[in-house]
């Protein structure tokens, strides 16, 4: 018999963990098929010349001699205790590793999320004002550029221009955490962030341009200018509030992605980040890393868009009714 829950919260909650789920079967069946295993990554070449009995005795450390369903499930069950496995590489608890690398992935998705902000809505608000105009065009144009341009690419300019114009290079200095040093954790977190921030600029510039727009055509608007309110009014109070939706989704899911969509970025700058801890545990083979890591990311990137359902019924109250 099939269960319907009404209720909107606890009908997105289901769906958060049934998403959960298939993050977990999805990056553990990918992890499996690629080339290779922990016991070639740590060893190299050297394990072509193991024998049977210490390959055996090296699967059982690792537990690659259990069915896959038996490895999936025992580390599942470990995770739901809190226990999200161990780097044999460096010694350390993965769960020590994810709250060392994740308030610094977090500080950079914020930094980025405020920069892309900080362009993408002035200048949908500068391209609206004259749709299909030049203005319009070059706005457009703009926000075209950030979708196009790789991140990889605009980093590696903005380093190699630092370096040779400014003799300033972020990567040259051990990482300083926000707490640590906030000026020099601030210097090295700019570059990333502005790379990131131009990249979430395009899609918040596009969603707010055309959520201007159609606000800009509704009756209540064009009643506004006719009773004579100043346009800086009606544009704050009447079109940017009833475009906030649209452009709240948008930020909220591009936060999601910063989250877990900034490995290249992190690479590049040496940014001690949660991306960078999944590429290096991809590497390195370290099955426990990846996947653990992998399902916190997906639940940041769940809690995140709950909380994003949640300000909708506060910036606007149509919402509440549904």
């Amino acid at each position: 018999m099939r269960v319907i829950v009404r209720h909107p919260l606890l009908r997105r909650v289901g769906e958060a963990l049934g998403t959960l789920l298939g993050v977990a079967v999805l990056v553990f069946v990918m992890l499996r098929a690629l080339p290779g295993d922990q016991i070639t990554a740590t060893l190299g070449t050297e394990a072509a010349a193991l024998t049977e009995r210490q390959r055996a005795a090296l699967e059982a450390y690792y537990g690659l001699d259990q069915p896959l369903v038996v490895q999936f499930f025992s580390w599942l069950g470990n995770v739901l205790t809190g226990n999200l496995g161990l780097s044999h590489r460096s010694g350390e608890t993965v769960l020590a590793m994810t709250a060392g690398s994740l308030p610094v992935t977090f500080e950079l998705a914020v930094l980025s999320t405020v920069i892309g902000l900080a362009i993408g809505v002035p200048l949908a608000i500068w391209s609206a004002s004259r749709p299909n105009s030049l203005r319009d065009a070059s706005g457009q144009a703009v926000g075209l550029a950030g979708l196009s341009v790789p991140a990889f690419l605009l980093g590696s300019v903005m380093l190699a221009a630092a370096a040779r114009l400014l003799g300033y290079n972020p990567n040259a200095e051990r990482f300083a955490t926000l707490t640590s040093d906030p000026a020099l954790n601030l210097q090295q977190m700019l570059m990333p962030a502005l790379v990131l921030g131009f990249g979430l600029a395009a899609p918040v510039m596009r969603t707010a341009r055309s959520a201007i727009l159609e606000v800009r055509s509704q009756d209540f608007v064009r009643t506004a200018h006719g009773k004579g309110v100043a346009p800086w009014l009606v544009q704050s109070r009447h079109v940017l509030r009833n475009a906030t939706v649209p452009i709240l989704t948008m930020t909220g899911i591009q936060f999601g992605y910063l989250l877990g969509g900034a490995v290249v970025v992190e690479q590049v700058f040496s940014v001690p980040g949660i991306g960078r801890q999944v590429l290096l545990g991809i590497e390195q083979k370290e099955y426990a890393v990846v996947q653990s890591t992998v399902l916190v990311i997906a639940l940041c990137f769940v809690l995140v868009n709950l909380l994003t359902d949640l300000l909708y019924r506060v910036v606007d109250p149509r919402v509440r009714q549904l």
